[in-house]
């Protein structure tokens, strides 16, 4: 299994931007799919999840500014992020898990200017 992000960049705060990333491979049944993200020094945190059935996980820092939604067809879950904050800044990993597997995406970057 693959996984390719695509849509981080550099953005000013208050401003929207929205994260994709396709899974790939054989045997797709993704159970979960979801993105976390790494600031510099930080540990890496949940930013959102996404069930095969449409249940969300989103923590209170970004709840209400970002939304997570996924094609099932496609294989893609999405991230739509509106009113960034600089605290927002982080490299935005994308995850999927098959059976119990976990396969990680190779990371975007968001920058988010004051």
């Amino acid at each position: 299994v693959q996984l390719q992000a695509s849509g981080g960049g550099l953005v000013q705060a208050g401003g929207s931007l929205r994260l994709s990333c396709a899974a790939s491979g054989s045997g797709l049944n993704s159970n979960l799919m979801g993105w976390f993200r790494q600031a510099s020094g930080q540990q890496r945190e949940l930013v959102a999840t996404i069930t095969s059935g449409g249940n969300t996980n989103v923590p209170g820092s970004v709840r209400g500014r970002f939304t997570i939604s996924r094609d099932n067809a496609k294989n893609t879950v999405y991230l739509q992020m509106d009113n960034l904050r600089p605290e927002d800044t982080a490299v935005y990993y994308c995850l999927t898990v098959v059976g119990n597997r976990e396969y990680w995406g190779q990371g975007t970057q968001v920058t988010v200017s004051s």
